[in-house]
């Protein structure tokens, strides 16, 4: 079967809208932030990143629910941290977040030869040389830092990638992140839509994944994350099983200089999948675990990872 080429993909499976029409007042206010966001990009990367963190703490005492959620999310996966560190971490992460808005507008405006200077890559052969041999692959990963600006070094290397997405509520914060987006991944695929996942796969085209944010449909399961039960998705499991897909581990962060990122892939899971999706699941978590404590502050801590768990279990996030 031809691979269409990222053209023929672009025309069809961008979802994007003109800009032009979001110029209701509703939007004045966003198109300012985006405004500055960008002329914040055309400054040297470093004081980008500087700029990022500013922002993050300014913004950090008017979004009051995120902090909390944040704040007891690290307590709940560091309770060997006392009450200063696990401030100081929720302080570091709103400037993670800060940095996140900065990369969100750069991916839609820098070079994939800029992007390729500010990256230093481990293990990219392990995927190349998967694909070669002809096997579907699954790049695991989580909610990391810089994906879209990263992903734009990575998906040349390996000639395609697709990744799911779910729209952000606000349409034309979605159409911002779709463009950032669009500029690393051939194929966007709706959050809840396997069967195009497999299609993808069976057509050798590379999936970047990320499983670790709250599920609590048909096929999920109380499955401890830091130790802690949390709602999760078994489906990787199954999907690799239809597949054949290698899953491997993908990490990106950045650097703690802040001078570019460092971006690893590890060797596939070995015995995986099994025929035990919920240990499968807790395997996914200790890799995704191991990669967070390399830098905590750089997770996605506002997400309430621990919602609907079904009783005994409580709400950490009741009082909100």
């Amino acid at each position: 079967m031809r691979m269409k080429s990222r053209a023929e993909v672009d025309n069809e499976n961008t979802g994007l809208t003109p800009l032009y029409r979001f110029w209701q007042p509703q939007y004045w206010g966003l198109w300012l932030a985006l405004l500055l966001l960008w002329a914040v990009t055309l400054l040297p990367f470093r004081l980008q990143m500087r700029v990022g963190q500013a922002l993050g703490r300014m913004a950090m005492p008017l979004m009051k629910k995120r902090r909390h959620i944040a704040r007891v999310n690290l307590r709940l996966c560091f309770p060997e941290l006392d009450s200063a560190a696990i401030e100081t971490l929720v302080g570091e992460h709103f400037e993670s977040l800060g940095i996140s808005m900065i990369e969100t507008v750069l991916a839609w405006r820098i070079s994939a030869r800029r992007v390729t200077q500010l990256i230093d890559m481990t293990g990219l052969d392990i995927p190349i040389r998967e694909l070669k041999q002809g096997h579907a692959v699954i790049l695991l990963s989580g909610h990391f830092p810089a994906g879209e600006v990263v992903g734009i070094a990575v998906e040349p290397a390996l000639g395609t990638l697709a990744a799911m997405y779910r729209p952000v509520n606000n349409p034309l914060a979605d159409q911002v992140v779709r463009r950032a987006r669009n500029r690393t991944f051939a194929h966007l695929v709706p959050k809840d839509a396997p069967r195009q996942m497999l299609k993808l796969l069976k057509q050798g085209i590379p999936f970047w994944y990320a499983s670790d944010q709250a599920y609590d449909r048909k096929g999920s399961a109380l499955i401890p994350f830091f130790g802690e039960p949390a709602m999760t998705s078994c489906a990787l499991t199954q999907i690799a099983k239809i597949s054949g897909a290698k899953v491997i581990p993908f990490i990106p962060r950045r650097k703690a200089d802040l001078s570019g990122y460092e971006v690893v892939f590890k060797p596939p899971l070995e015995n995986f999948p099994t025929e035990d999706a919920e240990a499968d699941a807790l395997r996914v978590h200790q890799v995704l675990e191991e990669a967070i404590r390399e830098a905590p502050a750089q997770y996605y801590w506002v997400h309430r990872r621990f919602k609907n768990r079904p009783p005994p279990h409580s709400d950490p996030y009741a009082d909100l």
